[in-house]
């Protein structure tokens, strides 16, 4: 592939050796010319060192370790990318491993259409933890509403996610007062479009999430994902957009039909119930967030 695209893989991390290892031998196994792609791990202040595991993927990948104080995985994709040296920037998580054909794919789609941002399909690798399944069968129901027209998607999440490095650094990459991973890449798709730029989806371009979850850490990531919403619309609110309407009825009546319909047999009733769940711990987390807002204003 002598023409093929130069990318910079950007890879936030924090606490997550183990997974940050298995992440990065997906990288090492990449059908891609490896003189086409770096890879550039951002270490968000974490506790454990990662030099040793950097070392040992020297001779296998182009690989570069950045430090920063824990101030959130947005400001860490954007340290990435202020470092990076390829035309175009992948970004995925420490707890994902791309598909060995990810980047050839991922490829396709941007010589086709370099100004546009890149989407590709993320795919639950823990099948037996209910509910991870649960947490990504909903991304994926999100995936079919809002991108199904793949030349006109809508919403990606920063798990498997390509942006040209040029546009990318004219919109400002992502928003840093996103704390958490919780809506940093939901607002920064809606700026992007809101920018004039187009997004494709690639179902081509896969990746692994192994993002293990419990009961309580289920919970409390969706009540992070209403609090991350909040903000979301007021972000929206201060650029002049419309706040976000509520979806119609169809979309909440599909969504709970979805597990049926996408072959999960006997899990099915069991994940639309934690779906119910989501939906109201997401509006909880919501609810708390403008209520901390409402404090601050009045104090």
């Amino acid at each position: 592939m002598p023409d093929a695209p130069n990318f910079s893989i950007v890879i936030p991390t924090y606490n997550r050796p183990e997974q940050l290892v298995s992440c990065l031998q997906a990288c090492a196994r990449l059908d891609y010319p490896c003189d086409r792609f770096e890879v550039i791990v951002v270490d968000d202040g974490g506790g454990t060192p990662l030099d040793e595991i950097v070392t040992r993927f020297h001779g296998m990948l182009t690989l570069k370790l950045l430090r920063q104080e824990n101030t959130g995985p947005a400001a860490a994709r954007n340290r990435g990318a202020s470092e990076a040296r390829g035309e175009f920037l992948a970004f995925t998580d420490d707890d994902c491993a791309p598909a060995p054909n990810w980047l050839r794919a991922l490829s396709t789609q941007v010589v086709a259409s370099p100004d546009c941002a890149v989407g590709g399909q993320t795919c639950n690798a823990l099948t037996h933890n209910l509910y991870s399944t649960a947490s990504q069968l909903l991304i994926s129901y999100l995936f079919s509403y809002y991108n199904a027209v793949p030349h006109a998607a809508r919403f990606f999440p920063s798990s498997n996610l390509v942006f040209p490095i040029k546009q990318f650094r004219a919109v400002k990459g992502f928003d840093v007062t996103y704390l958490r991973a919780a809506a940093e890449d939901r607002e920064l798709c809606d700026r992007w479009l809101n920018h004039g730029y187009q997004m494709i989806y690639a179902a081509e371009a896969v990746v692994y999430h192994a993002h293990s979850l419990t009961f309580w850490t289920f919970l409390r990531q969706h009540f992070h994902y209403g609090r991350g919403a909040f903000c979301f619309n007021q972000v929206r609110a201060r650029r002049g957009q419309r706040r976000l309407k509520v979806e119609p009825p169809a979309f909440y009546f599909n969504m709970l039909r979805y597990p049926f319909v996408s072959g999960h047999g006997m899990k099915a009733p069991l994940l639309t119930l934690l779906f119910v769940v989501t939906q109201v711990v997401t509006a909880v987390g919501f609810l708390w967030q403008k209520t901390i807002n409402v404090k601050v204003v009045v104090s």
